[in-house]
Formats: structure tokens, C-alpha cells, sequence
């Protein structure tokens, strides 16, 4: 970052923003990461699938990383403290090499307890990621800017995502299993080396991080979050409804995706008509550049993103399913990166404390990811795959219109408390 802010300053300081340069940099360096980390996603289940003999097997060993996950929550607010962006992406992208290595093994021994290993380390993966995202966000970011800067860095996480399945499908039939193993962990290095070309600091006094595993506490760990959902539960809401709804897309959206397109060419887009707005809409989002307002305004977008899910339960034509599931994404596209914001906004007024707030809001994506997939599998053997997306969008209706009325204009902090943690 350094390098490329002494050749803007040179050439272009009245035209570029320094600000959308560093989020820009951090999302560069973390594209090359999360497009490994897509080509894996993307071969995993299938491969877990084959290898242990059934889908119910799949899916409990691919859920175990958010049950990981959801501990690694728990843990690494008070094993982190302190910890740089910088260290927390290098333990990260070693967690990342660790769950490639491992899955080469299991491609010469497919033994459930490897699987099961790489598993738990592809969640702490996640968690140590999630906690640089906020942590950038919140110290790098100004206030009336953080929504357009998750939104920047969402479009590049969402274009690896896009791409990933892409690449890997050509991968298996060029190297086979161990040659796509092998060129993610390559891809992963490459992130490294970028992330850190990209991101050098000059000249800042870091502080020590401190790690002390005698005052690990799961139970006060439950207290602190408890205090903190009193005063932000709103907003928690949120983001568990999308990532439940998320869950469901890339389970059941999946399923119906294969099976709209035995019907049609046309119907095969279902999952990436679902990714595509994400892809556009940060520019839209850096360029709106909103800062106040965000909660209500994530809940409205969210509302009429159910709204079009519902809609699918007038048709079940392709041309109509696809333009609800575009439009209800486009939506929820502007929804994520305003609660991202928000939580960015939330842990830049806890200081010392902000990793428990982070903490809190990664497990809402750990549980989404735990419940979300059975929620959706009970559904659709009720009721259908379509039909799933219908319910969802119901039950995404009534709780942001609930959210709406009682959602208050500022989420307070007792800061008081907070500052006795330490």
C-alpha cells in the first residue's frame, strides 16, 4: 500500500482517493485467498460425498467447520487481543495451506478422522478472517465510508466465489483431485505474497499481542456477548437471517439448480443468477457512500428481498424464478454491506474490546451455517424445493417488517461495563 500511495500522490493525488486505495489494496491481497478458498468450496462436499458413501454423511462432516467455528468465536477474542490485520491474515492463510495439505492426504487416505480434521481447521480459517475484515474496516475506514468499503471488498470476495467453481470443474479434468489440491494451496501463497506487497506499514508502532490461555473463559465470554446482544440483537437478527438464507441457497439452491436445469439450459443459471449481483453492486454502493440510517434501511432492502422470494410462488416458470431470485439477491446485496457497517461502526467505539463484538457477529454466520442447511432440508422435503425459498422469504418478511418497528434509531453501548472487561 505504501508503494502504490508514494505513485498516486506523484501522478494522481487530486483524482484518487487514498482511502478507496487502502480498501482496494486489502481486497487485492485477499482475492487470490478467497479464490482458492472457492475452488476448495466448491470440491469439498462432492469429494467428501464420494469418498465416505452418502449425502447425510457429507453434510454433517462440512457442517462440523461452523461448530469449529462457532468455538473459535468463543476462543479468539481472548487468545487474539491485540493481534494486527497483518497477523491475523498470516495465521489465516496458515490455517488455509494446513486444510489444502491435509485434504491431499485424504485424497490417498479417505479416513473420516482427516476429514473431520481439515474440516475443524477450514473453520478456524474462516474466523480469522472475519476478524481481520472487521478489524480493517473499523480502523482504516472512516465512519461515512464503511459501507461502501464492505461493499468494495464484498464485490472481489464475490467475483473468487464466482470464478471458483468455474476453474475448478476444468481443474478436476486436467490434474485430477491432488492437481486442484495443489493449485489452491499454490493460489493461497500467491494471496500471501500480494496481501503482504500490497499492505506494507512503515513506521507504526504495533501493540504486543497478548495471549495468556489461563484466562480463557467460555463462560464469560457467554456473559460479555449476552450484555452486548441486549444493546445490538437488531442487527444480529439480521445478518443470521441472511446467512441462513445464504445457507439455503448453496444447499437446497443448489439441488433445485441441477433440477431446473434437466428442464432447461436456461435453468442452470438459478445459483448464479444468485452470486451475480454482488459482483456490480459494491461500485454502486461506494458511489451512494451512505452513513447514516444504515440499520433501517439494510431492513427495508432485506423486506422486499423476501418480497421477491415470495414472488416465486406465483410461477414456477424459469424465465420467472430467475427474475426473483436476481432481483430478491440485487436487493440483499445492498442489505449486507449496510449491516457490515453497522458492525464496523459498533466495534470502532469498543477500543480494546472490539474482538469480543467480533466475535459475536462471526458466530452469526457459524450458527446460519449450523442450523440453516437442516432448516431448509426439513422444508424442502415438506414442501419442495421452490417452495422453500417461498417459506423463506415469508418468514424474511414478517421479521424484518417486526425489526422495522421496533429496530431503535442508535444502538447504545454501556460503555462502562465494557471498559471493565479488561
Amino acid at each position: 500500500m505504501i508503494i502504490m500511495e508514494k505513485v498516486l500522490k506523484r501522478h494522481f493525488f487530486e483524482k484518487v482517493d487514498l482511502v478507496w486505495v487502502r480498501v482496494v489494496t486489502m481486497a487485492l491481497g485477499l482475492f487470490f485467498i478467497f479464490f482458492s478458498d472457492a475452488i476448495l468450496s466448491y470440491f469439498v462436499p462432492g469429494f467428501i460425498q464420494e469418498a465416505l458413501g452418502g449425502a447425510v454423511i457429507m453434510g454433517l462432516v462440512v457442517s462440523f467447520s461452523s461448530v469449529v467455528g462457532l468455538i473459535a468465536d468463543l476462543l479468539l477474542p481472548q487468545l487474539i487481543r491485540g493481534l494486527t490485520v497483518r497477523k491475523m491474515v498470516f495465521w489465516a492463510v496458515v490455517t488455509s495451506l494446513s486444510f489444502s495439505l491435509i485434504l491431499i492426504f485424504t485424497t490417498w487416505w479417505k479416513l473420516l478422522v482427516l476429514m473431520l480434521l481439515a474440516m475443524a481447521i477450514w473453520g478456524i480459517y474462516y474466523e480469522f478472517l472475519g476478524f481481520a475484515g472487521c478489524q480493517f474496516v473499523a480502523d482504516k475506514v472512516p465512519l461515512h465510508r464503511r459501507s461502501g468499503a464492505w461493499a468494495i471488498m464484498g464485490t472481489f470476495k464475490n467475483l473468487a466465489y464466482f470464478l471458483g467453481p468455474l476453474l475448478a470443474t476444468r481443474m478436476v479434468l486436467v490434474g485430477g483431485d491432488t492437481g486442484l489440491l495443489l493449485f489452491a494451496f499454490a493460489l493461497t501463497l500467491v494471496g500471501l505474497i500480494v496481501f503482504f506487497v500490497l499492505n506494507r506499514q512503515k513506521g507504526v508502532v504495533q501493540q504486543k499481542a497478548e495471549i495468556n490461555w489461563q484466562e480463557v473463559n467460555l463462560w464469560r465470554e457467554f456473559e460479555h456477548w449476552w450484555v452486548l446482544l441486549e444493546h445490538v440483537w437488531p442487527v444480529i437478527m439480521m445478518s443470521l437471517l441472511m446467512g441462513i438464507i445464504d445457507a439455503t441457497f448453496w444447499t437446497t439452491g443448489a439441488v433445485f439448480t441441477e433440477t431446473l436445469a434437466k428442464r432447461s439450459f436456461e435453468g442452470g443459471f438459478f445459483l448464479s443468477l444468485y452470486t451475480l449481483p454482488s459482483l456490480f453492486m459494491g461500485i454502486v454502493m461506494m458511489k451512494w457512500g451512505v452513513y447514516r440510517g444504515k440499520k433501517k434501511l439494510a431492513e427495508k432492502f432485506l423486506l422486499f428481498g423476501g418480497v421477491a422470494l415470495l414472488g416465486m410462488a406465483v410461477s414456477g416458470a424459469i424465465p420467472w424464478l430467475l427474475t426473483m431470485v436476481f432481483v430478491s439477491s440485487l436487493l440483499m446485496a445492498v442489505s449486507w454491506p449496510l449491516v457490515d457497517a453497522v458492525y464496523s461502526d459498533i466495534v470502532a467505539r469498543m477500543g480494546r474490546e472490539r474482538k469480543h463484538m467480533i466475535g459475536l457477529s462471526n458466530s452469526t454466520i457459524s450458527l446460519a451455517y449450523i442450523i440453516g442447511p437442516i432448516i431448509s432440508g426439513l422444508i424442502a422435503n415438506s414442501v419442495g424445493e421452490r417452495l422453500t425459498f417461498v417459506v423463506m422469504g415469508g418468514v424474511t418478511v414478517f421479521v424484518c417488517f417486526c425489526l422495522l418497528l421496533t429496530t431503535p434509531k442508535k444502538l447504545k453501548l454501556p460503555q462502562v461495563e465494557i471498559k471493565n472487561w479488561e
